[in-house]
């Protein structure tokens, strides 16, 4: 009896679970999108973080920079990777993704973070600003993402993304120019992976040549990842100067890609593939380069500030003008009509003085 009766609770228990609504899928589970029903609004319903504080990317402007002279410049350790080693590139869907070494370190932040991976973010090809970062409201082209975890304390980046300060991203800005061969040893590559699940080896290169001009030159702030689970775990490194890649290149990016699978009926482009700016709250943003430099530089505003004062200095100054050459005009001609009455009376007296020398003769 006691043998049934335990076989039949288990059978019982079975048929309770079943009939049980799934649990919360995990991190990895449901499908997100940046548009559409699973798209970014829908983030926070299964990912709580992507509706919370400390989110990423943000708009770097002028009112929330403050320079800091203990930020120095990082050393790049491992980064010139031999052509006898692979990358792997993989479509996963979001990106095109290319795994990295953990040989590949940074060095100059509080601890050692190891790379794990990097990918891009971009537009479509008509409105080729896709960059996740804005610098005084304005776009770039495209944004690549440099993936470190803090080697130091975590024993990967899986774990590493759940905990504070456990990951590092170096963002490189993208903006259309001449042709960049560095960029092209991974654009290259994109028909390979088509669609998504498919990877391609490639040969290894110098990761560091994907770096801007003056990589001393950096903005710096505690954010998040900027794709769902959104954690609140990344210190950023956001490079002021951007690199150049060409129309053509550009064009490859929004173009090569799908986020669907190669079978499936109902292909999907990828494009578009950025996160909208988050609220920023009370945080600062702390700059390796002084913030005057940064505001004539980077930011719109001054810069149509200083444009306008210039504008109205060169007004000035030509109104100024102006006014000295109408009073000296009219001085000529009042010196010049005091002339020609003085000439006039000339005419009137000598007659008269002829007539009288007439006279006496």
């Amino acid at each position: 009896m006691p043998h049934h009766s335990l076989h039949a609770a288990a059978i019982l228990l079975l048929v309770i679970l079943k009939e049980q609504p799934s649990s919360p899928a995990p991190l990895n589970g449901p499908n997100w999108t940046y548009f559409g029903p699973d798209g970014e609004k829908s983030w926070p319903k299964n990912y709580p973080s992507c509706g919370g504080q400390m989110q990423s990317p943000i708009d770097l402007h002028s009112d929330i920079l403050q320079y800091d002279n203990n930020l120095v410049p990082l050393k790049f350790q491992g980064y010139n990777v031999s052509a006898n080693e692979q990358f792997t590139l993989t479509n996963n869907g979001h990106s095109v993704k290319l795994s990295l070494p953990p040989s590949m370190q940074i060095q100059g932040l509080p601890s050692r973070y190891s790379a794990t991976q990097l990918h891009l973010h971009w537009g479509d090809q008509n409105d080729p600003h896709g960059s996740e970062h804005t610098v005084g409201g304005e776009h770039f082209a495209a944004e690549l993402h440099i993936v470190h975890y803090n080697s130091d304390r975590y024993p990967n980046a899986s774990t590493a993304s759940k905990e504070p300060q456990g990951l590092a991203v170096l963002a490189i800005l993208i903006e259309m120019g001449s042709f960049n061969p560095s960029y092209d040893k991974i654009f290259s590559h994109l028909p390979d992976v088509k669609y998504k699940g498919q990877e391609a080896h490639i040969p290894g290169f110098s990761i560091e040549e994907l770096l801007p001009e003056r990589p001393e030159e950096y903005y710096r702030y505690q954010g998040s990842l900027t794709t769902p689970p959104c954690h609140p775990t990344v210190l950023w490194t956001v490079f002021r100067n951007p690199v150049q890649i060409s129309q053509e290149q550009l064009l490859a990016l929004e173009t090569a890609l799908y986020c669907t699978h190669e079978n499936d009926p109902s292909p999907v482009e990828m494009v578009n593939n950025f996160r909208q700016v988050q609220k920023f709250d009370e945080r600062l943003v702390y700059v390796s380069f002084q913030q005057g430099e940064a505001m004539q530089v980077q930011d719109p505003t001054y810069a149509g500030l200083s444009l306008g004062i210039i504008l109205s200095v060169a007004l000035a100054g030509a109104l100024g003008i102006c006014i000295i050459l109408a009073v000296s005009i009219w001085l000529f001609r009042r010196k010049r009509s005091s002339k020609t009455g003085d000439s006039s009376k000339g005419v009137i007296y000598k007659p008269a003085i002829k007539k009288e020398t007439e006279a006496h003769a």
